[in-house]
Formats: C-alpha cells, structure tokens, sequence
C-alpha cells in the first residue's frame, strides 16, 4: 500500500510539473553572438513575445569572434539549444555534414510558407536540394551618392536602372580636380570592385572561371586613368578608410554595403561627416542584368536536429524571417533579408534615412548574390583572389594577366 501511495505521489508531482510548465509556456533558445550590443536582437525578442505571450525567448551569447568555433562545439556535444544562428555560410555546410542542422523542406511546404521575399537570397543556405536555414539579415550593396555635389554641378542624381557605362560617364562628369572632387571611390576591398559580378546569378567567386571580373577591373581602372577615383595604391599607403573618404564631403558617389546607411545617420547628426544632404540608389548593372540586382551577406538561422522544441523553433523562424519579424529588424536600422514595401517603409522611416523616393526604392532590390558561397575551398579560393586583385590594381599584373593567374590558381584549389 505504501509503495503504490509512494507511485501515485511521485504520478501527481509529475502531472503538477507537466502543467507548471504548460502554464509557464514554452522556452525558444536561440543561440547567438554579441546580445548586450546588437540592437536587433533585443527588438525581434520583444516583438515576438508580444505577439506570442506563451513563448519566451532566451539567447545564448557567445562573443563574435568565437562564434563559429563554439557553435560547433555545442552542437558537437549534442547541445539541445534549439536555433543556432548561422553567420558564415560554410559554417552552416559543416554543421549539415555532420548531421547537425534540420532540413526544413517539410515545415515550408506543410506551412505553405512563401520564399518569393528574399528575391532568391534563400537559395544559398540550400545544400542538395534541403533549405537548412533562411536568412534574416542581409546587408546588400547600394550606390551612396552626395546630393550637394549633384546639385552644385547641376547633373541630375543616380537613378534605381542606371548602366555601369552612365555611371561611369556620371563619375568622369562630376570630378572636379580644382576642387578637390571626385566622380566615385572604390574602397580597397576586391569586394568593392568586382563583386558586382555575381549579380547576374550566374558566375560566383568560387567556380574557378574569372573572365567576368575583367570588365570590372577594366571600368575601376579607367576610373583611375580619368582622375575620377582615387587610385588602389595611394589609398592603400595613406590607410584612408571608406567612410572617411565619403565623410570628406568631396565624393560624389560610393559603392557600399547598405550597412553604412547607420554610420551615415549617425556621423550626420553628430558633426563628424560634412555631408548635408545624401541619397543611395540601386547598383548600377550591365545591359543583360536585370535594374535592383546586386550583391551582399547574409545572416540566418538554423534549427538544430537535437532540439526538443522543432515546432517551435520553426513558428520563430518562419516569423523572424518573414514580413513581421523583418519589420522588427528594420526598425533598429537594420537591413532584414526579407524585402516588401512594408519593410521598405519601417526602414525609410528610421530618422535621418533619406526622404527621397529613389532612396526608398534602392531598398527592394530585384536579386541579391552572395559573396562567397560555402565550400570546404571557399576560404583558399578567397585568399589567392585576393592575392591576385592587389597585383591587379597596385597594375603590376595586366587585367588579362590578372584573370589568367586567378584562373590557374583557382584550377589548383579545386584540384587537391
């Protein structure tokens, strides 16, 4: 008899729990980096649970620089942590060779959930045909410009379908050597140069072929020749950083990372840049690339195959990813993957972004390619691209030359 009041005691204390914890709600953990200094994370964390007052998110904070190392480790020793965020895209290949990662194919047909937002940027967290992530993030490249140089000129701004040969003319027409004015600036990055060649969505930095760079190694160069932009090498010994340069004042136009809209608004409002009045348009492209494609990084997520909570992680992502929780991104300044007009105007409205339609407009981009996509050779393919590109612009390789030794260098990688 004792036994059994013993059994129906320890039956009773369980059914307390289990209903302790039904009422408390369910806990979504998400590990991730740099909680205490990254605005949007604390803005999707509210927005979510007001909406979800049964859920409660709780962050794991691992520090930036030793994201990727401590992620696998966790997720190595069976950690049930149930979202891993994902920052570099070749972490996200490791961590689904080995297992780690839920394949999400079920939840977004079962859910009938619409990809069409993230204009095809979704594409690069698919491995053999499963979407093991999405993104949330992506900080895409625009054309910044400096409406005051514009005006005193009397040109009229960028445009969201301009051509690399208008903006090129644009650049030549607009430097001003007595005054110091330049038409454009190219920072130091082979990002800054020749990424724009991914935008087709056809050629990536990582296929081993590399005839695409040379028209826009061609144009940066011409640049150079005409006076338009300061040239690779005085920039690389003076150490000029971008957003200085731009900052200066005497910079008509930059291709940049939509990150810089921030320090942009801030630098503004207090006194750093002499810059008064700034606008950003879309990239330009070739004749055979569809106006609003371009280039950048993304940030996702991922659901760890170990989580007890799958379901709940998925209701998450598929709001933190989607137009509600994008809109809780935006409205910190932040650039979220996903792109719709209601987006669009949470991120127009942030003060000090530029009021202008073009400007609102540059935020919907038609495509977006990502830099680098992740291999096991992703990081040997970008060290000796970026090898190549300092001897291509300090010209002491030709374009041709240049193409020729990435090409041979590449071949080589993906060999071994």
């Amino acid at each position: 008899m004792k036994k059994l009041l013993c059994l129906a005691l320890v039956a009773l204390m369980a059914l307390s729990m289990a209903a302790i914890a039904s009422a408390e709600g369910t806990t979504v953990s998400i590990a991730t980096w740099d909680v205490g200094t990254t605005p949007y994370l604390k803005a999707q964390k509210d927005a979510y649970e007001a909406s979800h007052p049964d859920v409660t998110i709780e962050y794991i904070d691992l520090a930036s620089q030793d994201y990727p190392t401590k992620a696998a480790a966790m997720l190595a020793a069976n950690d049930t942590t149930d979202i891993f965020m994902v920052k570099e895209i070749l972490d996200l290949h490791n961590w689904n060779e080995a297992g780690y990662v839920e394949n999400l194919n079920d939840y977004i047909a079962s859910s009938n959930y619409d990809l069409s937002g993230f204009v095809g940027m979704d594409a690069n967290y698919a491995i053999d045909g499963n979407q093991v992530a999405l993104p949330f993030r992506s900080d895409f490249w625009v054309l910044f410009y400096n409406k005051d140089i514009f005006d005193a000129a009397g040109v009229e701004y960028p445009t969201n379908d301009m051509s690399w040969e208008e903006y090129k003319e644009l650049a030549i027409k607009l430097t001003d050597a007595e005054k110091g004015i330049y038409g454009t600036h190219y920072h130091t990055w082979l990002s800054a140069v020749v990424n724009h060649s991914v935008a087709d969505g056809v050629n990536t930095l990582i296929d081993g072929e590399y005839s695409d760079l040379a028209y826009f190694y061609q144009l940066v160069l011409d640049l150079e020749d005409a006076g338009a932009c300061m040239a690779y090498p005085e920039l690389k010994a003076s150490g000029l950083h971008y957003s200085g340069a731009f900052g200066n004042g005497n910079i008509a136009m930059m291709p940049m990372g939509y990150w810089y809209v921030a320090t942009m608004i801030s630098s503004i409002a207090d006194g750093t840049y002499d810059v008064g009045n700034w606008g950003i348009v879309a990239m330009p492209t070739k004749d055979d690339v569809a106006a609003g494609s371009t280039f950048g990084n993304l940030t996702g997520v991922a659901i760890n195959a170990k989580s007890a909570n799958k379901d709940a992680a998925w209701d998450y992502i598929a709001w933190l990813c989607g137009p509600e929780g994008s809109a809780a991104t935006a409205s910190t300044g932040s650039r979220p993957a996903w792109v719709s007009d209601d987006v669009a105007d949470v991120m127009a409205s942030v003060e000090g972004f530029p009021t202008d339609d073009a400007s609102k407009a540059a935020l919907l981009p038609t495509y977006v390619g990502v830099e680098i996509p992740g291999t096991d050779k992703s990081a040997d393919i970008s060290t000796a691209l970026n090898e190549v590109h300092t001897e291509i612009m300090t010209r002491n390789l030709t374009v041709e030359e240049g193409i020729d030794e990435m090409n041979l260098r590449v071949a080589e990688i993906l060999a071994k």
